[in-house]
């Protein structure tokens, strides 16, 4: 990292050249770049400016998928842990009880969902307010972050949003369909194809910002300056997110409020009471299907037991049997499928068969 001073000099130029530019139609994209490069640096500089002081969190992930719970301090967190797992995360009426990572395990059609309690966060963590920014950049190895609000505090989802979207982590946003192959070949920036309302010379603008000069670009959907900004600086990262909105049990219009919560920001909402074990199983049911998993049995040509494996949902025979090891994949002369993705019992498929929760195959092996 740069030290401050040069920073803070980076900042200067930066903050006169977009001064002194003009806005109209045709300077605008050239301002969303300068505003996006001045909110990193000032990041940047917030972050220099701290040194090497403050904690970090190491969280070391196991088990089938990985789940995180963030919301302020006070929202149920360690509650929802202690219902969920066989965790033991202290719970107190008054703020920051957590002050580390509490991991623990939540057993779910046979998967082994490994949850985390995180550190609360406070307003302006993404500038490092309470050790904000360790707890966030902790968060990223997750597959789901689980926003807990407290039912009379929902203005907390927004600020929540706000935070981990100021370092760049998106919740349930598409990865845009953005193709960028650098290329010995390619002569200048090449745009083969674009979907979007972006013109090729502000696509080429942006790429070569970031230091690529000869390739061949396609863009397949309508993205935003932002968005192209965001995927070529490889900042954003893309993560899904459900809302448990606890404590429900001291609000009876809670249906109201998790209906409105949904239609605003588009995520699904649980209702629930940590304390009351109210919908806990509706939680887990929800938390399972989020994560994009899926339990199918494993059953030996001469074993009466099927043992589970869980996969990635749509995974196909072929991944099942690379999950297990390359040479079964290598050696597998087809398999026998039983169950919903089966027209009928022990239908024989090959590698690009489909597979479906609760599938039961048998791996038969060239002789």
């Amino acid at each position: 990292m740069a030290d401050k001073s040069s920073l803070e000099n980076k900042l200067e130029e930066l903050s006169k050249e977009y001064s002194k530019t003009k806005y109209n139609k045709a300077t605008n994209k050239h301002l969303g770049i300068l505003r996006k490069k001045i909110s990193e640096i000032k990041k940047s500089i917030v972050e220099s400016g701290r040194g090497q002081k403050g904690k970090g969190f190491f969280v070391k992930k196991t088990g089938d998928a990985t789940v995180a719970l963030m919301g302020f301090p006070s929202t149920g967190k360690s509650s929802i842990i202690n219902v969920l797992t066989s965790a033991k995360s202290k719970t107190a009426r008054y703020e920051f009880t957590t002050t580390t990572v509490i991991p623990g395990i939540m057993f779910y059609n046979e998967a082994r969902i490994q949850i985390f309690d995180m550190p609360g966060i406070i307003e302006n963590a993404h500038l490092g307010a309470g050790g904000g920014r360790s707890v966030i950049a902790a968060m990223r190895v997750a597959d789901l972050i689980i926003f807990v609000i407290d039912i009379d505090k929902t203005v907390h989802l927004q600020m929540l949003l706000d935070e981990l979207k100021a370092l760049n982590v998106l919740i349930n946003k598409p990865k845009p369909k953005i193709f960028i192959n650098e290329s010995s070949n390619a002569i200048g920036l090449l745009v083969e194809s674009n979907r979007s309302k972006l013109s090729e010379r502000e696509i080429q603008m942006v790429i070569s910002e970031f230091g690529t000069y000869n390739a061949r670009i396609r863009i397949d959907e309508n993205i935003t300056i932002e968005e192209l900004i965001g995927f070529v600086s490889s900042k954003n990262h893309y993560m899904r997110g459900i809302v448990a909105l606890n404590k429900i049990d001291l609000n009876s219009d809670y249906e109201k409020v998790a209906g409105t919560l949904s239609s605003k920001y588009n995520i699904e909402v649980l209702p629930i009471s940590a304390t009351q074990n109210i919908n806990i199983d509706k939680l887990k049911t929800a938390i399972y299907r989020n994560l994009n998993i899926m339990t199918i049995y494993l059953k030996p040509k001469d074993e009466d037991i099927a043992k589970p494996l869980i996969l990635k949902a749509q995974s196909t025979v072929g991944e099942a049997a690379a999950k297990l090891h390359t040479e079964i994949l290598d050696n597998l002369k087809c398999a026998y499928i039983s169950g919903p993705s089966a027209k009928f019992n022990r239908q024989r498929v090959g590698t690009e068969h489909v597979l479906k929760e609760g599938d039961t195959i048998t791996f038969i092996k060239n002789r």
